[in-house]
């Protein structure tokens, strides 16, 4: 993943304001990973089918689904949404208070993540976000492997720790936790095109 010239320097979501309009970046506690190449049509099928189904069930309610990119400013107690270190651009996000959103996105754990892994993002999806959504607090972060087809659910525990993840395969029918009477027909998101 490429990063800016300048080793150990700490970059805020001010200073990503600043940068190119055409480049997508994400700030993991200060360290920006380049969001290019664009995702793939897989990728983006799966993405699209999932939104459908979030979205046709929380048409009406109190919480949205949005799609990336929508930037998840996650400021640390001594940040504001200007100045905090950690803003992510997840593939989709479920959130649930309305009040947290803004001109520039949402600041605080929204309650379901999903990413959907490629070559490129696996490596940060599994290990640096993994610990970021459970470090501050999203209650379930979904990783969908495409190729696979086959989808692990992080649940976050009363401990606010990760419980070892269920795992959800292509003709399985996937409640989701946090938001009860939603069952995701995985086999409408691993369609073939």
């Amino acid at each position: 993943m490429v990063e800016p010239a300048g080793e150990n320097i700490s970059y805020t979501y001010e200073d990503l304001l600043t940068w190119p309009e055409e480049e997508r970046w994400e700030l993991i506690d200060g360290v920006p990973y380049d969001m290019t190449p664009a995702p793939s049509l897989r990728h983006q099928d799966i993405l699209g089918r999932l939104y459908r189904q979030f979205g046709d069930f929380l048409d009406g309610a109190p919480c949205r689904v949005i799609l990336a990119p929508f930037d998840v400013r996650l400021p640390k107690a001594s940040e504001s949404w200007l100045t905090t270190t950690t803003v992510v651009q997840p593939d989709l996000t479920v959130i649930c208070e309305r009040e947290k959103l803004d001109d520039h996105g949402y600041v605080g754990a929204p309650t379901l993540v999903v990413e959907i892994l490629s070559s490129y993002t696996s490596p940060k999806d599994l290990r640096v976000k993994l610990q970021l959504y459970e470090r501050v607090g999203v209650k379930e972060y979904w990783v969908v492997y495409p190729g696979e087809k086959v989808i692990q659910i992080y649940t976050l525990n009363e401990h606010g720790r990760y419980d070892a993840p269920a795992i959800a395969v292509v003709d399985d029918q996937l409640p989701v936790g946090v938001l009860p009477g939603l069952v995701i027909d995985l086999a409408r998101v691993f369609a073939e095109v």
